[in-house]
């Protein structure tokens, strides 16, 4: 694994933290958005996403780019799309009001268009964490991660569904899942080529 891919592994969940952090700061006065936060939290994890997907094609190289890491790669790609355009919406809305129910209003709009909030805010998110959860589990089964790192991406998405102040909880989550592939490119092509079976 490169440099860079090890690195996106450590930068995706860094930001989504981050976005969470600030998502935490700017609610402190019982509203979110628009203004300062609230684009610099979305910008963010919009970045971050394009380290995730970075991430994502790494973890399934690492895993022999089989049927399992194959499909987790292009599920957690989807989800990377749909939140990217979630996210530029939020950005835009945010930009173009001047008031959180202006905002709020610019954004229902958008999702009353037929199939939006099902593609972007429904199901989207959902492959976002399936697509890891895939990843992860088929490298604690090739033994490159250990076996509680699918626990732990499972418990980073219920918790990130079930209550977004837990957000920076959940990256830290990601971020102990993942710990192991930050190694040099050299000792995880050895900890990958010794998982797999011997012909």
């Amino acid at each position: 694994m490169t440099t860079t891919a090890q690195r996106s592994l450590l930068f995706g969940p860094l930001l989504f933290g981050a976005y969470g952090v600030i998502r935490l700061l700017d609610g402190l006065d019982g509203i979110r958005g628009p203004g300062l936060a609230w684009t610099t939290g979305h910008l963010c994890f919009l970045v971050g996403l394009f380290f995730f997907a970075q991430g994502f094609a790494a973890m399934r190289k690492a895993a022999g780019s089989d049927l399992w890491s194959s499909a987790g790669c292009w599920a957690g790609g989807a989800g990377v799309v749909a939140l990217a355009v979630q996210f530029s919406v939020d950005i835009t809305t945010g930009l173009m009001a001047d008031s959180h129910t202006e905002m709020a209003g610019l954004t229902r709009a958008f999702q009353s268009v037929p199939g939006v909030a099902f593609a972007f805010y429904l199901v989207g998110p959902l492959l976002f964490f399936v697509g890891q959860l895939l990843l992860a589990g088929r490298l604690a089964a090739l033994r490159t991660l250990a076996p509680w790192a699918p626990v732990l991406v499972l418990a980073a998405a219920l918790l990130t569904f079930a209550f977004m102040d837990l957000i920076p909880l959940g990256a830290v989550l990601l971020l102990l899942a993942c710990s192991p592939l930050w190694r040099t490119g050299a000792s995880l092509a050895a900890a990958v080529s010794s998982s797999r079976p011997r012909a």
